[in-house]
């Protein structure tokens, strides 16, 4: 239990518990609807992409947001600038992320201190500032600007795919050799600023160069609720990811169990299973998403890899990749075998006081955390295989 209550924030308990005990004066719809937001209370997370007109930033707008430029409710991209005002695209599937496009800063009379009013520097959680040849004068005096008040940047090199094309058709071509060389160009250009990272990137295929270095940087210097978000948000596009976002659900569990837990020990007939089901179906199609086995995101990783879906699909063995996760499926897992016995004792113990309420609480407790971890293993299993066999498909 010692290793549970680690994981567990004291204050976000107690206004979880107050707002049960208010909600329970009421109905028990509102105390579940009470636990269900404040379970799944969305993070917001909001990133600005800045640099000169034509270096790639809707590009990569789109591209973090594992988006085309013709998909809906993509970026504009263009040989000429596009954006003439910050503009917030929201994640397709976790809209609270937001990747905002912001105009270019590739102006001689720019001034970095009216051009971060203009854009209300104080919402976002950081920068990423992009060019698609060497960072120039604009691009130093931003970052510093942006540094003097206190917030992280990022300098992105744009189009490597198009750098490795035109050096590819030389004969003494030496991939690693070529990616260096154009790293410490771009360092060059950065004096004035310490040690600047400089991250490498095509904006067609984030698997490739620096991205994954990139994202786990960023995820590292968020708090951890928003470094939670960026990590479930960026595409599953490589092993690392898959396991990282794997650990990631695996280090949350506890903290729903408790709650599943917390909610047990109530004799209200009914409550703890209504909230133990809203957990499940939340949880489990957090996993779903997050590993890329929808629809959508599998033809995405298809088109990437030159790979049918079908090819991608045939890996797949969890029957939660078979039907669409909702309450029915949930259900259908709490009534197995297996947990019957558990699921049914835990509603005649919680009417038991005392030491009814605690048995209760730790049945529920073992029951949500047996569930999610099956389902996060049957998932992660499944987006392993997906991503191998992409890329074998490609070897």
């Amino acid at each position: 239990m010692n290793s549970i209550m680690e994981n567990i924030d004291d204050k976000e308990l107690s206004a979880l518990g107050k707002e049960i005990e208010e909600a329970l004066n009421n109905s028990l719809i509102t105390a579940a609807c009470k636990i269900k937001e404040h379970l799944f209370n969305n993070v917001e997370l909001n990133i600005a992409v800045t640099g000169e007109t034509g270096s790639g930033k809707s590009t990569f707008v789109n591209a973090f947001r594992d988006m085309k430029y013709n998909d809906d409710g993509a970026a504009p991209t263009g040989v000429v600038e596009t954006t003439m005002e910050a503009k917030a695209y929201p994640h397709p599937k976790y809209p609270n992320m937001k990747v905002w496009d912001l105009p270019g800063i590739g102006t001689a009379n720019f001034k970095p201190e009216e051009y971060l009013q203009k854009v209300e520097f104080d919402r976002f959680d950081f920068f990423i500032i992009v060019s698609s040849e060497r960072f120039r004068a604009n691009d130093i005096t931003l970052a510093k600007e942006i540094q003097k008040r206190k917030k992280k940047f990022y300098f992105v090199r744009s189009k490597i795919d198009n750098d490795m094309r035109a050096e590819g058709r030389k004969e003494t071509f030496d991939q690693e050799k070529t990616l260096e060389t154009i790293r410490q160009y771009c360092i060059k250009g950065l004096e004035g600023l310490g040690s600047p990272k400089v991250f490498l990137i095509s904006g067609f295929d984030l698997g490739l160069y620096d991205f994954p270095d990139l994202q786990e940087t960023m995820e590292k210097e968020l708090p951890d609720h928003k470094g939670h978000v960026l990590l479930l948000s960026i595409p599953n596009i490589t092993l690392k990811i898959n396991q990282r976002k794997k650990e990631a659900f695996k280090a949350n569990m506890w903290r729903l169990a408790l709650v599943s837990g917390s909610v047990a020990v109530l004799p209200i007939p009914g409550l703890s299973i209504a909230v133990d089901v809203s957990i499940l179906v939340n949880e489990i199609k957090k996993y779903y998403h997050a590993f890329g086995l929808d629809d959508e995101s599998l033809q995405s990783l298809a088109n990437r890899m030159n790979v049918s879906v079908e090819e991608l699909k045939a890996v797949l063995k969890s029957p939660l990749n078979q039907k669409k996760i909702g309450k029915d499926v949930i259900v259908k897992l709490l009534q197995s075998a297996a947990l019957t016995a558990l699921t049914t004792s835990e509603y005649l113990l919680s009417n038991i006081p005392a030491a009814g309420s605690i048995a209760a609480a730790v049945i529920s407790i073992g029951t949500t955390y047996y569930i999610l971890m099956k389902c996060l293993n049957e998932l992660a299993d499944d987006a392993h295989n997906v991503l191998m066999k992409a890329l074998k498909a490609n070897e």
